[in-house]
């Protein structure tokens, strides 16, 4: 049973399941005390941090090493009116043990646009939450089909 807005909220292990399944989201981040939203590609660690992949001379990096970031992806079936987001909110920190490092460059996300200089950032996941819109959309509660 859907509550009246039509959407149902996700369990920790459900966004962590849907998250493995894409690899483009949205880091938000605060840039010159106002919020930033930019698109990167990702993936899960064991441990089910968000690991990012850019160069070490980013202005993102700069913006988001030891900060508090919120980490965003979302699948969507227009014809259908589903689809699901999950939103991801803890530190981000560059990940600077070489071996670490090493093992990353194997398991890790791989650059869309290479650069010389990468470097890994971990988001830790602290808070992990999303909402499900599932076949339609609602109006005073009833459920109606597209």
């Amino acid at each position: 049973m859907y509550p009246n807005d039509g959407f149902r909220e996700l369990d920790r292990q459900e966004c962590l399941r849907l998250l493995a399944k894409v690899v483009l989201g949205r880091i938000v981040h605060t840039r010159q005390a106002l919020p930033a939203v930019q698109p990167v590609n990702f993936s899960l660690d064991n441990d089910n941090a968000v690991m990012l992949r850019t160069s070490a001379s980013s202005e993102l990096v700069r913006a988001i090493d030891g900060a508090v970031v919120a980490f965003e992806a979302d699948e969507v079936d227009v014809r259908a009116h589903s689809g699901w987001s999950v939103v991801v909110t803890g530190p981000a920190t560059v990940v600077t043990d070489p071996a670490e490092h090493a093992r990353l460059i194997r398991t890790g996300p791989r650059s869309w646009v290479p650069a010389p200089d990468e470097v890994f950032v971990r988001i830790e996941p602290e808070l992990v939450t999303g909402r499900e819109l599932v076949g339609g959309r609602t109006i005073y509660g009833l459920h109606l089909m597209p």
